[in-house]
């Protein structure tokens, strides 16, 4: 075990707190030969470190799903890293809710999961660009721009021939492209009536719950450009402060 935890180095540039939450995850699962259930709790225990460092990068105080996606969405990790600590984070929630025990995962996809988490939080200790600055800001960076280059994106993607046809937790993958990506259309085009809207904020959990149990990565990454396209296009019909 103490080869297939060699890559998980601590940042040095970390606080104590972090550095101790990750050190931790990594010995659990050197130890987790020994003992199958540490494997699980290793990567719950290193998103300790990541809400942390998060919530300090972004410097707002928000669920750790919600910290991940604007993480993505202002592009300081790539769709894909978002996706698999997003399955983490599912994990986490899972375990709190009591619908799988310790012995969820066995150590091979646990230090790969872990291994998410220390690339993303070396990634989020790096001074941030100005470019990074600008798009953190809480204005989502022009979120105009942002759905309108998802959307010219998301019409060049091939959508995952393997999956046409499948559902997951009753959503059928293919519907719920064809009805987002009419809706974030109608959106650009003009903007959506009422009754587009009320579809629209409909669809928008159907993501959130799907994609952290997509086991392909091109699907997965493809459904969670759906999900932030789905968010910016809802964010737009928001009633306006007066």
């Amino acid at each position: 075990m103490h080869a297939l935890v060699a890559d998980l180095v601590l940042p040095s540039e970390a606080s104590m707190y972090v550095m101790s939450a990750l050190e931790t995850s990594r010995e659990l699962i050197r130890h987790s030969s020994y003992r199958y259930e540490f494997a699980t709790v290793a990567v719950t225990h290193s998103l300790f470190a990541l809400e942390h460092v998060l919530a300090e990068r972004l410097a707002i105080n928000e669920p750790l799903q919600d910290l991940i996606e604007r993480a993505a969405e202002a592009g300081l990790i790539t769709v894909e890293l978002a996706t698999e600590l997003d399955r983490s984070r599912l994990l986490h929630d899972k375990l709190t809710q009591g619908i799988v025990t310790s012995a969820a995962l066995g150590p091979a996809r646990a230090i790969d999961m872990v291994c998410a988490v220390f690339d993303a939080v070396s990634l989020f200790l790096r001074p941030p660009s100005a470019a990074d600055v600008a798009a953190v800001d809480m204005s989502g960076a022009q979120p105009e721009d942002q759905l309108a280059r998802l959307w010219e994106e998301h019409r060049r993607a091939l959508f995952p021939d393997s999956f046409r046809g499948i559902d997951i937790e009753g959503v059928e993958l293919i519907l719920l492209d064809t009805d987002v990506a009419g809706l974030v259309q109608r959106e650009l085009n003009g903007g959506l009536d009422d009754n587009g809207i009320a579809i629209l904020w409909a669809c928008i959990t159907d993501p959130d719950k799907i994609v952290p149990l997509i086991n392909s990565g091109y699907c997965a990454s493809y459904f969670a450009k759906l999900r932030t396209m789905a968010k910016l296009a809802a964010a737009r019909c928001l009633p306006t402060a007066t």
